[in-house]
């Protein structure tokens, strides 16, 4: 049984503990399901499950220049919905990546050269087992221009 103290103590850690359960979750998933927002700010169509890099409250993704990712943003749809872990393909999923975790982000490009490469560093350190093959065409498709870093943070609503 526990004591009134014992009680309080857990009840006031337990917000602590659930935010580091989320924010471990949205570090370590090896995927992120990511659709832009349209205009009228629904969900588009364009879904997709893809690698990402959390870190310091912003979700990272490295893509191809022309994706739709990449296009949304350059179009002025800069809202995102991310659902949060791994469920395989969206599209042999029967939605399921819909019941993850999720959060509304506003969408921009990171194109600091020197934020690229710390960020590609912990890419690698996350994706290990994949970054010999990726590492260099993120790294030198980031430099010729052939793919984009964008850059998610998360907001509120």
């Amino acid at each position: 049984m526990f004591t009134r103290r014992q009680f309080v103590l857990t009840a006031a850690a337990l917000p602590l503990a659930l935010g580091a359960t989320r924010a471990f979750a949205e570090t370590e998933s090896p995927l992120i399901y990511i659709s832009p927002l349209k205009s009228d700010g629904s969900v588009s169509r364009c879904q997709a499950e893809v690698w990402f890099l959390g870190d310091g409250g912003h979700d990272y993704v490295v893509t191809a220049t022309g994706a739709w990712r990449a296009e949304a943003v350059r179009k002025g749809l800069t809202k995102a919905k991310i659902w949060v872990g791994d469920v395989g393909l969206w599209q042999r999923s029967g939605g399921k990546y819909k019941e993850l975790p999720s959060h509304m982000a506003d969408v921009s490009f990171e194109t600091d050269a020197a934020e690229h490469a710390r960020l590609l560093e912990r890419f690698g350190e996350k994706y290990a087992s994949e970054w010999g093959k990726w590492g260099p065409r993120f790294k030198n498709g980031l430099a010729d221009g052939s793919r984009v870093m964008l850059k998610y943070t998360k907001t509120e609503a």
